[in-house]
């Protein structure tokens, strides 16, 4: 039953429970342990971009969706997709109100996850806290006290290893009290501004709220009021908002502005003072030896070392791609090429023999003959995101965007780009800015997706047969087409970035997760996934355009001349026909 995206109320009025936190706190981890879905797990922030939901069994309730929200640092909002949060979140149109909040948080990194917490609490919204990777705690030095966050929170804190799956059966008890009694959860604001200036702003722009948006709940009221002074301004991408809320936000922020105030300051400043001044109430830190992550992060994250391993790494996955690939491509090559003989055999001669033969098998076949490739792609894709890789190389390669015009998180979109183009297009959502989004689009088809894998194998096999040379050199030479693509790709970027889309840089804020051992049962469900939309999507073209081919070459049949085959133009015709898809 799982789904994706916006999703109605059911006619027997299925409770609903939002699960949100901030990137790479195990949100999605958690998501799946509790439904079995099937959601994407990685390392890179914001990787849910829409929003998934499963059932989910709960002792008392029945059936409840669960509904797994982006991942955000706060609700507050530049781009329609950052926007998704809060409506998820506090059910604005055109998503329902969730009947309950489950927030993820890292206990590791514990004060600065809790900011979230106490905005959903504003909102006047029931919360549970789970306290994911606790068992990381003593690693940093750290002691968590949960019935002490309790009290301070006033919401019910569950520690939980979401990886492990600990922790899960007392987590769901919560919720189930939480949907029970609302209340329990529901403790109204633990931060209240007193800055009198602040209150001012924040009563001017209560009055420009849509009714419908507060319900009537002054507190309610009061956050999202808050939530419009840190989020509008006239950068922003927003959709929806009322002009006159506009019109009162830019007036405020251009008051503040004149009298030297900083009003973002003045409202995350507060929230994290009444965070600083409770945390040790219920967290205790003690002094503790360099991490191994840190120790990892020195070599990997040097800016001549990290980035000569970087390139060495990605010349061994590029091998691996050529070498590993290359005999499972043999026999699937040799399957079908006895399959097509055999089905040619067995059926009377004619055309109908050859179109099954030699377009459609020979179709098939040249459709499955790009998976041995695409799979292994995708493994070492999962493999570097889930242990953490992917945020340091990302780091790396922002030094080198940032002088091109492109956004530090342009990379992920890029790197997905030698996949395919598709899904490295939509993983663009997660950019704030929508120059930054089309500048990136505009970039990615220039990358080498893995249809033209074969086409390389060709050209690298006749240029550079296996057993010839040195054991690196289709590697390195692969590796080399690669790095050209790429190349173009950035100077590409650098000309449309100082021309047609100039634009303001942003800083780049990246989160490094630690590093830790790939979570095998994610890797797989993502190269599954990955490979049933190609061999669904880019196959039924790759298939249709084979047997389109077979026609061309069939027709007109002459009598005195053998028939011509598509299986026997497939080395010349097939990668051509896969790179022409992008």
């Amino acid at each position: 039953m799982s789904q994706t995206g916006s999703v109605t109320r059911t006619a027997g009025g299925t409770r609903r429970v939002a699960i949100a936190g901030n990137p790479n706190t195990g949100k999605t981890t958690l998501f799946n342990q509790l439904t079995g879905a099937r959601g994407k797990v990685g390392n890179y922030p914001g990787v849910t971009v829409e929003r998934h939901v499963a059932p989910l069994e709960l002792e008392g309730h029945g059936e409840v969706l669960l509904m797994d929200v982006p991942g955000t640092y706060s609700l507050s909002a530049r781009s329609r997709e950052e926007q998704l949060a809060i409506q998820a979140v506090a059910g604005l149109h055109p998503l329902e109100r969730p009947d309950l909040v489950v927030c993820v948080v890292d206990a590791t990194q514990l004060v600065r996850n809790l900011y979230l917490v106490l905005q959903l609490i504003e909102l006047r919204l029931p919360v549970v806290v789970a306290l994911n990777v606790i068992d990381r705690l003593e690693a940093t030095g750290q002691t968590l006290d949960a019935r002490a966050l309790e009290e301070q929170l006033g919401v019910p804190c569950v520690p939980v290893v979401a990886s492990k799956g600990q922790g899960l059966a007392e987590l769901k008890r919560a919720i189930a009290r939480g949907l029970a009694d609302p209340a329990r959860c529901r403790p109204g604001w633990r931060w209240v501004p007193d800055d009198p200036h602040l209150l001012s702003d924040i009563r001017a722009v209560e009055k420009e709220l849509p009714p419908e948006w507060s319900g009537g709940d002054p507190d309610r009221a009061r956050a999202l009021a808050l939530w419009a002074l840190l989020s509008l301004d006239e950068s922003d991408e927003l959709f929806a908002i009322p002009p006159d809320l506009r019109a009162v936000v830019e007036r405020k922020r251009k008051l503040a502005e004149a009298s030297k105030r900083q009003l973002d300051e003045e409202i995350i400043r507060g929230r994290y003072d009444w965070l600083d001044a409770r945390a040790k109430s219920f967290l205790r830190e003690s002094a503790v030896r360099t991490s191994p992550t840190d120790r990892i992060d020195r070599v990997l994250l040097h800016p001549a070392l990290g980035f000569a391993i970087f390139l060495a790494l990605m010349t061994v996955v590029f091998q691996a791609l050529f070498a590993g690939a290359d005999p499972v491509i043999g026999w699937i090559e040799g399957f079908f090429a006895w399959l097509g003989g055999a089905v040619g055999s067995a059926l009377p001669a004619g055309l109908f023999a050859d179109l099954v033969a030699n377009g459609l098998v020979a179709g098939v076949g040249s459709v499955l003959v790009f998976l041995p490739q695409i799979l292994l792609l995708f493994l070492f894709i999962g493999i570097l995101e889930d242990t953490g890789y992917m945020a340091r190389v990302a780091f790396l390669m922002d030094r080198v965007m940032k002088a091109l015009g492109l956004h530090g998180r342009a990379f992920v979109p890029m790197l997905s780009g030698y996949a395919c183009a598709v899904p490295a297009i939509l993983a663009t959502r997660t950019m704030e800015r929508q120059r930054d989004r089309l500048l990136t689009m505009l970039v990615v088809p220039l990358m080498t997706c893995s249809a033209r894998l074969p086409v390389y194998g060709l050209l690298i096999a006749a240029m550079v047969p296996v057993g010839s040379s040195s054991p690196f050199s289709q590697g390195l030479m692969l590796a080399g087409m690669y790095l050209f693509s790429t190349l173009i790709a950035l100077v590409a970027a650098a000309v449309l970035g100082r021309t047609v889309l100039k634009g303001p840089r942003v800083p780049f804020l990246l989160e490094m997760p630690p590093y830790r051992m790939p979570h095998w049962p994610s890797v797989v469900r993502m190269m599954w996934e990955k490979s049933s939309v190609f061999v669904k999507e880019a196959g039924t073209v790759i298939l249709a355009c084979t047997i389109a081919m077979w026609g061309l070459l069939s027709f007109p049949r002459h009598v005195e001349s053998a028939p011509a085959t598509a299986g026997s133009a497939d080395v010349s015709v097939e990668p051509e026909l896969a790179a022409a898809r992008l």
